[in-house]
Parts: C-alpha cells; structure tokens; sequence
C-alpha cells in the first residue's frame, strides 16, 4: 500500500528567503525582501484583468498644425547683419564692383571668339587686343553716326513743345488747360501776396531781406558736365583693359581657383561645375539678349514703315541697340519716335500712334517674353528674375538693370552646387 506524497512546495528564491532565529535585524532583513517582492512588473502583472484604460481622445477637427523648428536668434540676426552689410558696401562700392562685373561679362562672353582664334595659332594676347579693338572701334563709328540725328533732334524739342502748345489750343478752341491752371495759379499766388501785404505792417527798424538764386553759370555747367564725361570715360577704359587682361591670360583663373578649392577630388568637380554652370548660363543669357534685340529692331522698324514714319530702318537699329538697356532704352525710344513722328506729321494722333507702337513693341517682347526666356535658359523663376532686375537697378542704377541677371545667375550656380545654400537657390529656381 502506496501513500501519497504531499503537494510540492513553491520554489524559494535563496537571495529573498530567509531563516526567522528572533533577532531585530533578521526582521529588518525579512521586511526588506517582502517589499522586494513587490516589484512594478510584479504589480503590473497582477492589475492585467482590470477594467481596459479609457481611449485617447482625438485631436480636435480644426486644431491648427504646428510646426516645431527650432530657429536660431543669434545666428539669424548675424546672418542678416552680414547681408545689410554686402547691400552696404555693394552700393558704396559700386565704383569698383561695376568694372569688374561689366569685364567679367565681357571675358565671358568673348572667350568663345578668343578660343577659335587661338584654334587658328594666334596667340590670346594678340587676338584679344584685335577683338576689343574692333568692338571700340565699332561702338565709337556708330556713336559718330547718330550724334548729328541725336543733335537735331535735341534741337527740335522747343520747336516741338511750341506745337504742341499751338495744337492744343486749337483742339480746346481758346486757352489750352495748361494756359488755365497756370493763370489760376498766378492769381492764387498774386491774392496771397497781396494778403500778406495787407495784414503785416512794416515795423520799424528791421529791413526786409530778399534772396535771390545765383544765375546760371554756362561754365559750371559745362565743366561738371565735362567732369561726367571724363569720368564715364575712365571707367570705360578700366573695363577695356581688365577685359583684355583676362582675356590674354586664358584659364589662369580657373587654375587659381582650383588650387584654392584644394587637392580633394570632390571639391575640385564642384568647382569646376560650378564655373561650366556660371560660363553657360550668361553664354545663354547674352545670346538671348541678341534675339530679343534683334526681334525688337524687325518689329520697330516694321511697324515704323508700315506708319509712314522716315528713317524706319535707322529706328529699328536704335531700338535694337538700346533694347540691351531694359526700361531705360525703351522709353528713350519711345519718348524721341514720338517726337520726330509729331514734327513729321503735324498732328497728336500720328504721334500717339508711333509712340503706342514702340510702347506695345517692348512691352511684349521686354517685359513679357524676355522674363520668360530668361527663366526657361537659366533656371530661375519668372518672379525671381524680375524681382533682381528691380533690386540691382535700385542698388547700381542702369548698369545694375544691365548686370542684375547674370549676378543672380552666378549666385544660383553658386547655391546649387553648395550643400547649406541649397535652399536659396530653391528660392531662386522656377
């Protein structure tokens, strides 16, 4: 006969079960390892078949998205100082900056033609000097050509305002609005002075003062206009012999500016990408500039001859010329045509007529098609390449209209090519 053994006790753990002999500290040691045993995972495992935990509530329908971006005020604020600073010493500067920049466009875009030379065995030095002889000596034959056309028509202005005074009044059958507002004028001024005369009696002792302006001095004026001149000139000749220097020297340039980017293969590629994207990009840019001239000249001197007007074609040659200066060649264009048509034709409305022409002309093609190009042959945006022509007019007058577009171009390459600028030339791209 078999007896059953007894149930088999729980495992002990040694490290928590102790003997109990009486003593104090063997109770302090029997206390500690009941808390032990009460551990969280212990705890946890003993709550699992409680009531399940209310659900998450649902972010509001219209809570608004945030964005958590941390922005650095000190770095921003110096990053800003540095770009006041640039814009300070641009416009300061510009004295400097514009020769260098107006030779850098020049060495970029008659590289090609010095590279074909040398194709040919003549040497950069010589073929340089002949190509920018050539172009001063074109530039100076043309100039010479239309100054006696430029003087006659600066001769006919007073001739013009007079009959346009004269048609005027014949139009308003009496007294022209401009004879009205300065008469009303006059007798406003005469009652005020005569007010003032009335109401404020002489006191004694004190004399009346009267400042009258200088005459106009023909001296003065000639010899700051002449100063101009000289100095416009100088500036000139600074181009020319930066131009020719850079162009005689060849790739020295880009050889410089490999070894300052160093012997690391990588930094060596991005470099000279970034020279490709700049030379390509204005190459682009300067022949745009050629078609769009061209384009404006065929259709000012078409629509010119289909007007009547004389000289079409000598007006289609000013208007492609001057087109390569944008707003500024336009409205000279526009302004003169419609004084030679008025002094052709006698009358306002064949005036306004050729005026409306070459107005409709470039505002097309200059402010239409040519932004449009531009950002399809250089990767930037319509809005982008405006907004620099505005900036760099602003910053350097008409040569900032002229070399706005080719900087910001540079800078592009520049931001595409760099890691941390990536985002500005986003900014910049269409």
């Amino acid at each position: 006969m078999t007896v059953p053994s007894a149930a088999p006790s729980a495992p002990t753990n040694p490290s928590t079960t102790a003997v109990d002999d009486g003593s104090p500290d063997q109770a302090v040691t029997n206390q500690v390892a009941a808390d032990a045993s009460h551990t969280p995972a212990a705890d946890a495992h003993a709550a699992a078949p409680t009531a399940p935990a209310p659900p998450v509530s649902a972010p509001a329908p219209h809570a608004p998205l945030m964005l958590h971006m941390p922005v650095d005020v000190r770095n921003l604020s110096l990053a800003l100082l540095a770009l006041f600073a640039s814009v300070a010493l641009l416009h300061w500067a510009s004295a400097v900056f514009i020769p260098i920049m107006l030779s850098l466009l020049l060495t970029i875009a008659l590289r090609p033609a010095v590279e074909m030379m040398a194709r040919w065995h003549v040497p950069r030095a010589l073929g340089a000097g002949v190509l920018l002889v050539a172009i001063v000596a074109g530039l100076a034959s043309t100039a010479w050509s239309l100054s006696d056309g430029a003087a006659q028509l600066v001769d006919s202005v007073p001739v013009a305002a007079k009959k346009v005074r004269d048609n005027l009044k014949a139009r308003a059958g009496g007294s022209s609005p401009l004879d009205t507002v300065q008469k009303a004028a006059t007798q406003i001024e005469q009652a005020a002075n005569e007010n003032s005369t009335a109401t404020t009696a002489p006191r004694r002792g004190v004399q009346r003062v009267i400042v009258e302006r200088p005459p106009f001095n023909i001296r003065d004026y000639l010899w700051s206009g002449t100063m101009g001149l000289m100095s416009a000139l100088g500036q000139l000749m600074v181009v020319v012999f930066l131009t020719y220097f850079a162009l005689a020297s060849g790739n020295l340039f880009r050889d410089k500016l490999l070894r300052i980017a160093g012997t690391s293969l990588e930094r060596r590629k991005v470099t000279i990408h970034v020279l490709q994207d700049i030379t390509q990009q204005i190459q682009r840019y300067l022949l745009l500039q050629v078609f769009t001239s061209v384009l404006v000249g065929l259709a000012t001197g078409a629509a010119y001859w289909a007007l009547g007007l004389e000289n079409a074609a000598v007006w289609g040659v000013v208007a492609a010329v001057l087109n390569l200066a944008p707003y500024i060649g336009s409205a000279l264009v526009t302004g003169a045509s419609a004084l030679v048509a008025f002094l052709q034709f006698g009358t306002l409305d064949m005036a306004m007529a050729i005026g409306g022409a070459s107005l409709v002309i470039h505002t097309l093609i200059g402010n239409l098609l040519t932004p449009w190009l531009t950002s399809r042959t250089s990767s930037m945006s319509p809005v982008a390449v405006f907004i620099s022509v505005l900036a760099w007019g602003w910053l350097w007058g008409l040569w900032g209209l002229l070399l706005g577009i080719p900087v910001m171009m540079a800078v592009k390459a520049v931001c595409d090519r760099v890691e941390d600028l990536k985002a500005v030339g986003e900014l910049l791209g269409d």
